[in-house]
């Protein structure tokens, strides 16, 4: 069987969503941030200098991916990486940018 897009196992289609929100510079700076502690969307907003519905927007996107959990503590919203196999991609990554930067010099 030929592998096509309509095909295409589940597992591997997930992980192309999970290629495509990596692909955002917000939701990258996000995962980052979320290394360290756990955040609310305006301590994000905040440190990154991006407003506050772009952070929620981002954050929507990552929940729905599975790539970050919440939980509510009065009326904020306290988010971490739910899995910190997703921050070694990104410096696995990170890693792979650097080596071919290297190559071209």
């Amino acid at each position: 069987m030929k592998l096509t897009k309509e095909n295409m196992p589940e597992t591997m289609y997930r992980a192309s969503r999970c290629c495509r929100a990596l692909g955002n510079p917000t939701a990258y700076l996000i995962l980052r941030l979320l290394d360290t502690r756990r955040m609310t969307p305006s301590e994000m907003s905040q440190a990154l200098h991006v407003s506050l519905p772009t952070i929620s927007v981002t954050l929507r996107h990552l929940r729905n991916l599975d790539l970050v959990r919440y939980e509510t503590r009065g009326i904020t919203k306290e988010y971490w990486v739910k899995d910190a196999k997703v921050l070694t991609v990104l410096s696995t990554l990170e890693a792979l940018v650097g080596t071919m930067r290297e190559k071209r010099a």
